[in-house]
């Protein structure tokens, strides 16, 4: 019996060479590491030995979820899926991918906190769970199939109360470019082929338990209000971006789209916005329309309504319904997604011919939504289609492909903006068909590798977005200067990091902003206003460790750091504060471990430390500073040849990122000169036996290393 509130207990394994399936005790091997990406870490660190492919047998999948998933926590829906990355480029390396939806709830009802599955089947499989019931089931019939054929084939099976995680054919067809997608429009990027090569096509689940609260009922209740009232809308803005009657500002940037006027207005019935007073918690869901904020006012006529995750109000899951796509392109009129998956589609096009929020966007989004979500194809946060335009108009795909295949595609819709042609290019990503379709499902690292391109040319171009490893950029200098920059360095993937571009971006005055700044990171010089950006200064390295640490934690417990933190909210009666401290306690309330935000921190930093080993030992050195830790040469320039910190400049000063680097390992405790943690950091965090290995393996820094 678990002594503790919040985790289910049980790890499940399953081994598919062998169709081995086993649980160990989550509490015992992994409380210290909370779950999420904590027990993803944790698993590789122990389990995948260096030099492993993201496609052997020996890698493992982790699907985790923490302690706070399935909980009343609002935005706890969160799956972390960790792995070795099949698009992270020269070399794969550990990174995870989050998918929202039902699935972590519905894995916690099942009476598990993760999913390690490790091997490859004879056949193709799926895995059936079915609370302590788990079968691994002949998947040769589903093998072919669209995620959502598949999906509803298990649901079929399964019953509706089962929530299915899916790859389609791109996963299938070993594409790295793919995606694990559960309850219809929530996907993992970078899975997928990994899914694939284990010949696992889908991961059904039905849990009839529950997740038991160690705290008082009373006192938890008190705190899922108290965090309710902080909640802004989409990515925590907390100040609406038209005027309302009760509102002191107003920001036309902020996601908070929701107001009196603007309709739902493809519902049965249009249902109005309204104002959407803070103290009224029953009308959060009506603050964001995702489909509103970027595709502009169009889409409020063709809005069926919000969608979202388990136990989350905002909504930031978009349903609408645009009727000309059936008859035009033969797919349903009602598709759903948030962000870049609304935007799948229409940004391959670099015009449309009534203009870039006109009809044509609008269903370029719907035929793109459908066929990525079907096929399973990843967009590598909108780096893929940046790299489709620039390839073309640069035209390096008419020279890379022969005649016969490039003739074969119907340039001139691409460049009208017709939509249809996407059903020309999807289908041949997922199968690998031609060499352009092969070269784009590499993701961009190795596309750049195979057609002899240098990296270095694609981190010129500010507009292209790239920034290392096969990645792009994720909320980097353009949003917060030095912290954005010293974010986007940590990671093998995107960061995917949004705890500080939610605070720079929510919407309140710089001058507010400034004085929550000086309360949470010591310093008013934390934040700039965007485009105004000052020069180091060691609140913003406070900032940087604060955000990639909060990222850690929301990862690890299930929240949402597309909406978290929450240290402002749209409550003027408290200064427009939030709470630092909601994480701690909603953990401890939940599962009896009481921790303050300090030693919630804490062991968010030991996690975060695990990342930095495994990336350390499968480089195979210590040399981060020069050989990860990378910038790409268009944070340093400026178009009209205006010097840093010059207002309505977004660049950086090449001196002053070296101090931001700087100061940034300072707060780590790791060696200025390599970027490598010392023996002494790893021991403070308790991991003096991952500082013997990596010692063993001359991976520490040298203790004479000089410190400028």
């Amino acid at each position: 019996m678990n002594r503790y509130g919040g985790w289910s207990g049980k790890v499940l394994h399953i081994d598919l060479s062998n169709r081995r399936i086993w649980t160990e005790d989550t509490v015992e091997r992994y409380k210290e590491y909370l779950g999420g990406t904590g027990i993803g870490y944790k698993v590789i660190w122990d389990e995948v030995p260096t030099g492993t492919k993201p496609f052997d047998p020996e890698n493992r999948i982790v699907y985790a979820v923490g302690p706070l998933a399935g909980t009343g926590a609002p935005c706890n829906g969160r799956t972390a899926i960790t792995t070795l990355w099949p698009t992270c480029s020269p070399r794969p390396l550990v990174a995870s991918g989050h998918m929202g939806g039902q699935f972590a709830a519905k894995l916690k009802y099942a009476g598990y906190d993760a999913i390690v599955v490790k091997g490859k089947a004879e056949y193709p499989v799926w895995i059936s769970i079915v609370d302590q019931n788990v079968e691994i089931q002949d998947g040769r019939r589903l093998w072919g199939k669209g995620i959502r054929d598949a999906t509803m084939a298990i649901t079929q099976i399964m019953g509706t109360e089962s929530c299915v995680a899916a790859i389609g054919q791109a996963g299938e067809n070993l594409v790295p470019m793919s995606v694990v997608m559960n309850s219809v429009s929530h996907s993992a990027g970078g899975i997928g082929s990994v899914m694939g090569s284990k010949n696992l096509k889908a991961i059904g689940v039905i849990g009839t338990g529950s997740v038991r609260i160690a705290g008082k009922k009373d006192e938890w209740e008190k705190l899922i209000k108290y965090h309710l009232s902080l909640l802004g809308a989409n990515n925590q803005h907390v100040v609406p971006n038209a005027p309302q009657p009760w509102a002191e500002f107003y920001n036309p940037a902020t996601r908070w789209v929701g107001s009196k006027g603007r309709f739902w207005g493809a519902n049965a019935r249009p249902v109005e916005t309204g104002t959407c007073e803070p103290q009224n918690l029953n009308r959060i869901a009506y603050r964001t329309n995702s489909a509103a904020f970027f595709m502009g006012d169009i889409a409020w006529r063709y809005t069926v309504r919000g969608n979202g995750c388990t136990s989350c109000p905002v909504r930031c899951h978009t349903m609408i319904k645009v009727p000309s796509v059936t008859a035009k392109y033969g797919i349903p009129s009602v598709g759903q997604n948030t962000c870049a998956g609304l935007m799948f589609g229409s940004l391959f096009f670099r015009k449309f011919p009534d203009g870039p929020k006109g009809n044509s966007n609008l269903e370029a989004c719907m035929v793109g939504m459908h066929l990525a979500d079907d096929l399973g194809v990843w967009c590598n946060y909108l780096q893929m289609q940046r790299d489709f335009q620039k390839l073309y108009y640069d035209g390096i795909i008419e020279k890379k492909l022969g005649s016969k295949e490039f003739n074969s595609y119907s340039w001139k819709k691409y460049e009208q903006g017709d939509p249809s042609f996407l059903f020309e290019l999807f289908p041949r990503i997922a199968a690998k068909d031609g060499e352009l379709g092969t070269a784009l499902g590499l993701g961009t690292g190795y596309l750049l590798e195979r057609w002899s391109i240098a990296e270095k040319e694609w981190g010129q171009e500010k507009e292209v977005c790239y920034w290392k490893m096969g990645h792009p950029k994720h909320h980097s200098t353009e949003e917060a200067g030095q912290c954005g920059l010293l974010i986007n360095l940590q990671y093998n993937r995107d960061a995917q990091c949004h705890s500080h571009t939610n605070f720079i971006r929510n919407g309140l005055p710089l001058d507010i902003q400034k004085q929550l700044a000086s309360e949470i990171w010591g310093a008013p010089e934390a934040v700039d206003a965007i485009g105004a950006y000052t020069p180091m200064h060691p609140s913003k390295a406070r900032m940087a460790k604060w955000s990639v640490l909060r990222k850690e934690l929301h990862d690890s417990l299930s929240l949402c750091n597309w909406m978290g933190p929450w240290v402002a909210s749209p409550l003027k009666k408290r200064g427009y504060r939030g709470d630092d401290s909601i994480e701690s306690m909603l953990y401890s309330i939940a599962t009896g471990d009481k921790k303050d935000r300090q030693e919630l921190d804490a062991a968010a930093e030991r996690i975060f430390l695990l990342h930095r080993a495994l990336t350390i030992r499968d480089m195979g050195t210590r040399e981060m500073r020069t050989r990860h830790d990378t910038v790409p040469d268009w944070v340093f320039k400026d178009a009209s040849g205006r010097p840093p910190f010059t207002k309505g400049s977004v660049h950086m000063d090449r001196k002053d990122a070296s101090l931001a680097i700087d100061l940034f390992y300072d707060q780590m405790g790791w060696d200025r000169a390599t970027g490598a943690p010392t023996a002494a950091t790893y021991r403070k965090f308790g991991l003096s036996s991952i500082a013997a290995e990596l010692g063993r393996r001359n991976l520490l820094p040298s203790p004479k290393a000089k410190r400028e």
